[in-house]
C-alpha cells in the first residue's frame, strides 16, 4: 500500500539580508521526503528570534493556520536550536521538524550500502544527542514519519549513553570501512587508473550525465545508476571503470549533491567520502545552467570543495541541459557545454577528458 503522505506547513525567514534559504527549495526537500505541502508562513526580520525563529505575532498566525488546516508536520528552514524546539513544542502540538532533521530523513530514505547508512545514522545521532532534555517528546521517543527515520532505530527511549556508545560503535566501523576504501584508491593508484569524480548541487544532472558517459564508454553500454529529478537521489557512491580510447581507462565516480546550508553533522559524517571524490585527478563540477540560480549555487559548491581542500586546478565546469536554452552555448571556452538528455555535446567532453588526462 502506498504510505500517505504527511501533509506540511512550512515556515521561513525573509532576511533583509535576504532570503535566508529559498522556500522553493526547501518545499521540494519536503516533497522529496513525502511530504505534502499545504501552505508556505515567511516572516521578514532582520534575524531568527533567539526563542521561537519566527516573532510572537507570526508565531500566533502559525498556530491559527495549524488549527485551520490541520497538518502533520511543521518544516523550519533552518536548523533549531534545542531551545527554539522546546519553546515552539510549548506552544505548537504538532511534530516538528527543521532543515537538517528533513534533509537527515531524505537521506535514511536513500542510503543503500552499509557505509552510507552507517553514515547517516551517525550524523542523526549526532544532531539528536543534544536535543534530549526538555519536553522534546518529538525528540527522545521515536514515531513515525518524517524525521523519524534511521538505520539501526529501535522504539524505545534512546538516552544519551545509549547514544554515545553507538555514536562510538559506529566510528570504529567506518574506520574499517575507510580502510578498506584506502586499500582499493592504492591498487587502482597501481594499475595506473585515472580517477574522475563528478561534483555539483544536487539536482544538477550528474547521475544522468554519469549514466550518459556509461552509456557511450562502458562495456555494458548502459545506464549505471537511477537518475530522476529528485533532489539527493544519489547518495551512495558508484565507480565505474569506462573507455575514453582503445588504450586510455579512466574510474568515473558519481557522488552525493551538494546543497546551501547542507547540514554540518552530515559533512562530517561524509567527510572521508567527500574527501576522497576531491582527491581524484579531476573534478566535473556538473552545473544546471537552466536554472535562474545556477550562480549562487556554483559558489555554494566551491565553497564545499575548498572546505574539502580541493584543488582548483582540476576542476573542470561541465554545464548541462543546455537543451533547455534557447540559443546553445560556444563549448570553445575553458568549460565545457552539454545536455546529458539528448547527449549534445557529450563528444566535446570525452575529448576534453582525454585531453585533461
Amino acid at each position: 500500500m502506498e504510505e500517505k503522505r504527511e501533509r506540511a506547513i512550512l515556515v521561513g525567514l525573509a532576511l533583509k539580508s535576504g532570503l535566508q534559504n529559498n522556500i522553493e527549495e526547501l518545499k521540494a526537500l519536503a516533497e522529496a521526503a513525502g511530504a505534502e505541502v499545504i501552505t508556505t508562513l515567511i516572516q521578514s526580520r532582520e534575524r531568527a528570534h533567539a526563542g521561537t525563529y519566527i516573532g510572537k505575532g507570526k508565531l500566533e498566525e502559525l498556530i491559527h493556520l495549524i488549527q485551520e488546516l490541520q497538518p502533520e508536520v511543521i518544516i523550519f528552514d533552518s536548523e533549531l536550536s534545542p531551545t527554539q524546539i522546546r519553546r515552539l513544542e510549548e506552544v505548537i502540538d504538532v511534530k516538528i521538524i527543521d532543515r537538517t532533521m528533513l534533509i537527515l530523513d531524505i537521506f535514511s530514505q536513500r542510503a543503500r550500502s552499509s557505509e552510507g547508512k552507517l553514515q547517516v545514522e551517525l550524523a542523526r545521532l549526532q544532531y539528536r544527542l543534544p536535543r534530549l532534555t526538555g519536553k522534546g517528546a518529538e525528540m527522545s521517543r521515536l514515531g513515525a514519519g518524517i524525521g523519524t527515520r534511521g538505520a539501526g532505530e529501535q522504539k524505545l527511549e534512546m538516552d544519551r549513553r545509549y547514544i554515545r556508545k553507538r555514536i562510538q560503535d559506529i566510528k570504529k566501523r567506518m574506520e574499517k570501512a575507510e580502510s578498506t576504501r584506502a586499500l582499493h584508491r592504492s591498487q587502482r593508484q597501481r594499475a595506473g587508473l585515472k580517477a574522475v569524480s563528478l561534483v555539483g548541487y544536487t539536482n544538477a544532472g550528474k547521475s544522468s550525465l554519469f549514466n550518459a558517459l556509461c552509456s557511450a564508454t562502458h562495456r555494458s553500454g548502459t545506464a549505471q545508476v537511477e537518475a530522476d529529478q529528485r533532489l539527493f537521489q544519489t547518495l551512495d557512491t558508484t565507480i565505474r571503470k569506462i573507455n575514453l580510447s582503445s588504450k586510455k581507462a579512466i574510474l568515473l565516480s558519481d557522488t552525493v549533491g551538494f546543497i546551501q546550508n547542507l547540514p554540518h553533522h552530515l559533512i562530517a559524517a561524509f567527510r572521508s567520502t567527500l574527501e576522497e571524490a576531491a582527491e581524484a585527478d579531476l573534478l566535473l563540477h556538473v552545473v544546471d545552467i537552466s536554472d535562474p540560480d545556477h550562480l549562487e549555487k556554483i559558489e555554494v559548491v566551491e565553497g564545499v570543495l575548498r572546505d574539502l581542500g580541493a584543488d582548483s586546478e582540476r576542476i573542470l565546469k561541465v554545464f548541462n541541459k543546455v537543451d533547455c536554452l534557447d540559443i546553445y552555448p560556444d563549448n570553445g571556452g575553458k568549460s565545457i557545454f552539454l545536455s546529458a538528455k539528448t547527449g549534445q555535446g557529450l563528444d566535446k567532453l570525452l575529448a576534453r577528458l582525454g585531453d585533461e588526462l
